[in-house]
């Protein structure tokens, strides 16, 4: 799976800003050569599994910065490699319409933080 190796870089990291940080860069280098859509949801479902699991451990923080980081995390994911996955004779159209699938994909994302919460926690 596309999205093997950018989780098992990251998880090695402590830091939140670090973990997402190493993340994007090894689904920057995964995407390189293209990415399909299906693939970009992999990666975006992995990334959201990893931010919700190291914000949740963030205990300074109050469950709103915490999706705030997370949703910050999705959208450098957006920033970085959604291009790979236009084919270049849509990239036109996709100059127009990449703010709106921007936004699309950030309220699909801050839906999913409520669902993945549960199930990144660990029973205690």
């Amino acid at each position: 799976m596309i999205s093997d190796q950018p989780v098992s870089v990251a998880s090695a990291f402590e830091e939140f800003s670090a973990r997402v940080k190493w993340f994007v860069i090894y689904a920057k280098e995964a995407a390189a050569n293209g990415l399909t859509w299906g693939e970009f949801g992999e990666l975006l479902l992995a990334l959201l599994r990893l931010a919700v699991q190291a914000a949740d451990t963030l205990t300074a923080m109050t469950g709103a910065e915490k999706k705030a980081l997370v949703m910050a995390a999705v959208a450098n994911l957006f920033d970085a490699v959604a291009d790979k996955a236009v084919p270049l004779h849509l990239y036109p159209l996709w100059v127009v319409t990449k703010p709106a699938i921007r936004s699309l994909v950030l309220a699909l994302a801050s839906g999913a933080v409520e669902i993945l919460l549960p199930m990144v926690r660990s029973p205690k």
